[in-house]
Formats: structure tokens, C-alpha cells, sequence
């Protein structure tokens, strides 16, 4: 259970706050670098609870800045975005990518004084797809952070996208409760129904398992574990990483290079963000003659984007629907009636409300992981604020390469750390065998 005080802090990204500070040391995934086109119109974006602009210039370069114009105020979304700059329909005035203003043409050129205006614009790069923005205060901006699946070429990689209405911790927290998908997600399930020769049938078998969790270099981490074959464990692994990357045990240890990364777009809206090796194994998804498990046949049909602030990405299931949920099916073959994983997902943390009220819980063991991510997260908001202490990963960027989620069986004698960094030295990666570095920092 959280204090008031706490969940305050947890939860509310916005300039100026505890967790709005920290958020803002790291690089931050502003939109899909498809959604922008050289030249073309300018897109509203809602990021960390301000509003902004993003627009790709005409030589292909990425603006992203504050949406007013800091002439009269009028919103550059309406702007001409034209000959290498962003120009204001109000009088004209341009800027380019950096925020520079470039034109005053309302001004005569006695009185021209461009080189003292500034529109507030943010450094941007981009990787893995993805248009990234660093918002904070360093000159000089800290590395992206080393995920395997960030420096996969473009072919081999998948990224899906879709908005939720809620807070963006209450997201990330569905990722890292592991004991909701025995039942969310195939509570229906019997054992004999699950195809014999994969390791996750003893997930259906036993929806109760036992846990160990530990903070890191990086966040934290924790296993979900439960008897296998005779002398064996049935492992699940699965991390947190500063400030809101998830990495899931939703395949095989072996070779799931993913992330899902918890964007806040202002404190009840998150942008997620789910990339993917498109060579991994999948996960527990069908049933032993071949067909669909009940209710996990993808469906993520999305509405047609708009202009306005919380206008991209959004899924026709939705809260006001109620997620088209299906009672007949609920009764007969799904657990939930509502079908697909990232709906069923999107339905349980939307339902709890935009923020949820933390006073109310009754934490159970299953919960352990995600009280020691609240309390590493307000204590490192808490250290920023008190003297500067920089958080986790901003300056240790390669710490991520100690991490991966996913499954696997160890004997049951060897203790769950020595059997996770013996499954890493030996996991597979689409770049070939990467270094990894020891799982404790030395």
C-alpha cells in the first residue's frame, strides 16, 4: 500500500515534479519515425505533459519544440513547414530544427533582432524506428540505453504502438506482474490442452508459483518459478529498467530480444511502445492441434488517427465499449471474453481508473516485484531531488546488456541468479555474440 504522498510522486511526469525531473534525464521515445515526412505537416505531440510539435525538415532532419510560437503565442501546429524550417502562419516568422529563428519577415530589416529568439526545441536522435528526444538540462545529452532489440537492423524488427488511457506506472505495472497471465490471459487453459513439447505447459499446470526478486544495476528484476520435470524448475524472468522499460518473460530466455517501453504522454495517457526480434520463438499462444488458445488471436484494430493531442494510436476496444468484451465467450472458452492479449492487457489497468488509488490495495507475495520497482523508482526520485544524484542507467548505458526476459528450465538445486547469467552467456543474439558483461556490477 502507498501513501498518498507516494503515489503523488510515482505517478505525476509533469515539469517540475519529483518523477517529471527524473523522467527528463533520460532519452525518451517521442513518435514513430514514420510519422513524420520532410516537409510535411507538423504533428501535435503530448510528452511528459507538455505539448509540443514535432515536424522533419526538408533535408530530412527532426524538429521537436514547444507549440507555441514565441512571438504571439499562436500554435506552430499551423505552420508551413517549408525550405529547411517551421514558419508561423501568424506572421511569418521561422525556425528551424534547433528552435533558431531564422525569418522575421513582419519586422523591417533595420529592426530585425531574429538572432535573439529561440523557440524552446529539445536535442533529438533517431534509433531503432523511433524519434527519441532528451528533454533535460545536460549539454551534452547521456547515451541511448544498450537494448540488443534498439540496434537491430530494420527488417528483423517489429514495433507495435498503441496509446492507453491511464497513468503510465499503472502500465508498466501490468508488465511486471507475471502471475495475472495464468488467469487474464488463460485462465480457460487446461494442461492437456497445451502442446507437450514446450516448457510453458508448466505455467498452465501450476498458476501459483513462487517468486524471487532483487533490485539491479538497472532497476529490478525478479523470477517466477514452479516445479518441472522431476529435479527441474520452470523459470519466468523479467525486468525493470529505468525510467519505464519492461523487458517481459513472453517467449523463450533463449532468443527474446524485446521491450516494452511506458511513454508518458502526460499523467492518465501512455504511449506503449512494443519492439521485437522478429525471429524469436513464440510464445504460448496455441493449442496442442494447432489452433488458437481461446482469446489470444491478436486483434488490436485501431480508430483513424486525428490532429488533436490524444489523436494517434488508439484502439477501437476501449474503455467506453468495454472493450467489446464477449460474455458468452467468457463463460464457454475465454476467462476474460475479451479477445487478444494487449486488449485484455489495456482493460485491466484502464479499468482501475486514469490514476489508481494504491491506498486501496491488499499486496499479495505475486506483488513483490512491483512494490520493490515503487520503491526503488520514489527513492531515486528522491535522491535526484535531494542532491542531484543521477539515476540509474543515465550513465551506465550498457548495464542493459546484463538484461533479458523469458523462460527457461534449470535444475532446481542451482540458485535462480547462477542459473539466469549461466542462460545469458549462452542466450542468442540476432548481432551475433555480443560481450556480456557479468550480471553484478564488479
Amino acid at each position: 500500500m502507498l501513501t498518498a504522498a507516494a503515489n503523488e510522486m510515482l505517478t505525476h511526469i509533469g515539469p517540475g515534479t519529483p518523477m517529471g525531473n527524473l523522467m527528463r534525464e533520460y532519452w525518451i521515445p517521442a513518435c514513430l519515425s514514420s510519422e513524420l515526412k520532410a516537409d510535411g505537416e507538423p504533428m501535435r505531440l503530448l510528452l511528459l505533459g507538455e505539448q509540443l510539435i514535432a515536424f522533419r525538415d526538408t533535408d530530412g532532419r527532426v524538429g521537436i519544440m514547444e507549440h507555441r510560437c514565441p512571438h504571439r503565442c499562436a500554435s506552430l501546429f499551423f505552420g508551413r513547414n517549408e525550405e529547411g524550417g517551421l514558419r508561423c502562419v501568424y506572421h511569418g516568422w521561422k525556425f528551424d530544427v534547433e528552435g533558431n529563428c531564422t525569418d522575421m519577415p513582419n519586422v523591417p530589416p533595420a529592426q530585425d533582432f531574429k538572432h535573439r529568439i529561440k523557440a524552446k526545441a529539445y536535442k533529438v536522435v533517431e534509433r531503432a524506428g523511433l524519434i527519441w528526444t532528451y528533454m533535460g538540462k545536460r549539454e551534452k545529452p547521456p547515451e541511448l540505453p544498450a537494448l540488443e532489440v534498439l540496434n537491430l537492423p530494420e527488417d528483423v524488427r517489429v514495433t507495435r504502438v498503441h496509446q492507453r488511457e491511464c497513468n503510465w506506472f499503472q502500465s508498466l505495472e501490468g508488465d511486471i506482474d507475471t502471475s495475472h497471465f495464468g488467469f487474464l490471459h488463460i485462465g480457460g487453459l487446461k494442461m492437456e490442452e497445451v502442446p507437450q513439447d514446450t516448457i510453458h505447459k508448466w505455467g498452465v499446470g501450476d498458476r501459483a508459483p513462487d517468486y524471487k526478486s532483487t533490485e539491479t544495476d538497472w532497476g529490478t528484476m525478479y523470477a517466477a518459478y514452479r516445479p518441472a520435470d522431476p529435479g527441474n524448475l520452470y523459470y519466468r524472468f523479467a525486468h525493470f529498467m529505468f525510467p519505464f522499460i519492461t523487458l517481459t518473460p513472453n517467449g523463450s530466455f533463449e532468443d527474446q530480444v524485446a521491450c516494452t517501453l511506458n511513454v508518458p504522454m502526460d499523467d492518465t495517457h501512455t504511449m506503449t511502445y512494443n519492439l521485437n526480434w522478429v525471429k524469436k520463438t513464440a510464445p504460448l499462444q496455441t493449442l496442442a492441434n494447432g489452433d488458437w488458445i481461446p482469446g489470444l488471436k491478436p486483434d488490436m484494430e485501431y480508430l483513424p488517427n486525428t490532429n488533436d493531442w490524444y489523436g494517434r494510436h488508439r484502439l477501437v476496444a476501449r474503455r467506453e465499449n468495454d472493450y467489446f468484451i464477449d460474455r458468452e465467450m467468457q463463460k464457454h472458452s475465454n476467462y476474460t471474453g475479451i479477445q487478444g492479449i494487449g486488449r485484455q492487457d489495456q482493460a485491466a489497468v484502464e479499468c482501475m481508473g486514469e490514476i489508481v488509488d494504491r491506498s486501496l490495495e491488499h499486496l499479495a507475495p505475486s506483488d513483490r516485484m512491483i512494490a520493490i520497482t515503487r520503491k526503488r523508482l520514489l527513492e531515486a526520485c528522491q535522491k535526484l531531488l535531494a542532491d542531484g544524484t543521477v539515476p540509474p542507467l543515465v550513465d551506465d548505458p550498457h548495464a542493459c546488456q546484463r538484461a533479458r526476459g523469458g523462460s527457461f528450465i534449470a535444475p532446481e538445486k542451482q540458485d535462480w541468479l547462477d542459473a539466469y547469467a549461466d542462460k545469458l552467456q549462452g542466450a542468442l543474439s540476432p548481432l551475433g555474440m555480443l560481450q556480456r558483461l557479468p550480471l553484478a556490477a564488479e
